[in-house]
C-alpha cells in the first residue's frame, strides 16, 4: 500500500472520503482484497497466498519467505 496517482490501468474505489487505487491486472489476481483498519495500523488480505512469512510482525507473509 502506497500513495500513488491514478493511471489508465487502475481501478479506483472510493470509501469514507478516501480513494483506493488498485492496478486492474493485480486486482484480477488478488480479488477479493480487504483492508481492515486497526488501532495499530491496517491489515490487508487477498486471495494471494503469501506463504508463512515471519512471526515477528504477524503479517503471515512477505518477510522471511524463501
Amino acid at each position: 500500500m502506497a500513495l500513488d496517482e491514478t493511471k489508465d490501468t487502475d481501478e479506483v474505489f472510493q470509501y469514507d472520503g478516501h480513494d483506493y487505487i488498485v492496478d486492474k491486472e493485480f486486482l484480477n489476481m488478488a480479488k477479493p482484497i480487504k483492508v481492515d483498519f486497526l488501532s495499530t495500523g491496517f491489515f490487508i488480505s487477498s486471495s494471494i497466498d503469501l506463504g508463512a512469512g515471519c512471526s515477528s510482525c504477524g503479517s503471515g507473509g512477505g518477510c522471511g519467505t524463501t
